[in-house]
């Protein structure tokens, strides 16, 4: 397994991150981060060899992209392929290589269980490039449906949220959405199986748990 964070959203901490970390997935401007965030934090996933994706989200800085917005699905094909086609070319400027694609907050959970809406995005990343790596919740429309269409995936799986007895995610509206203890985290990589496993870096705790993580040897080095 590997361990990917959000990262290039503002928080400040990507730079400590980065030695824990395998994939980071990079803010695109659409929730969060600029032009000026994407460039600092491709040149700092090159500097530690961490592979970089785009994390594409809905036009919704106000709500950090965490609230569902009604568009068709090519309104949402063209605003994710916009997104991987910005982060791409600053990637291919600074001598990198995109590697996969994450969708963010609502637009992610969404597609987990709209077949719509996980085909647009799957579109989006197979025209940009069909060797993009699709990241997806385990078990969800976004894998099966981006596996139809011929494109590698990496079932995802959260450290630091819990989930429901469906396999969704608890709401964050809801308490103890977010793990704020380490052995909560280390109790689900324990109990879940999945290729990727994602810290978010916007958490208050995401740098103890990436820390504590590789400390017991869950992620590649």
């Amino acid at each position: 397994m590997t361990l990917n964070c959000d990262l290039g959203e503002g928080i400040g901490n990507d730079a400590a991150l980065m030695p824990y970390i395998n994939e980071a997935n990079i803010a695109c401007g659409f929730h969060a981060g600029d032009a000026f965030t994407m460039r600092e934090t491709v040149a700092l996933c090159i500097r530690h060899g961490v592979k970089m994706g785009a994390h594409p989200s809905y036009l919704d800085r106000e709500n950090f992209g965490r609230k569902e917005i009604e568009l068709s699905p090519e309104e949402i094909y063209l605003l994710v392929k916009k997104q991987i086609e910005t982060l791409n070319q600053i990637v291919k400027t600074a001598g990198g290589t995109l590697n996969h694609v994450k969708p963010h907050g609502a637009l992610y959970n969404t597609s987990a269980k709209n077949p719509e809406v996980a085909m647009a995005i799957a579109k989006a990343v197979k025209d940009v490039s069909g060797d993009l790596i699709l990241f997806g919740l385990k078990g969800s429309q976004s894998i099966e449906v981006a596996q139809t269409m011929g494109l590698q995936t990496a079932e995802e799986a959260f450290a630091d949220r819990r989930y429901e007895s469906d396999g969704s995610l608890t709401p964050r509206s809801q308490p103890g959405a977010c793990f704020t203890e380490i052995q909560d985290v280390l109790d689900q990589v324990e109990k879940i199986k999945a290729d990727t496993w994602c810290i978010h870096g916007d958490g208050p705790h995401a740098l103890e748990f990436a820390k504590a993580l590789k400390a017991k040897r869950y992620t590649k080095s």
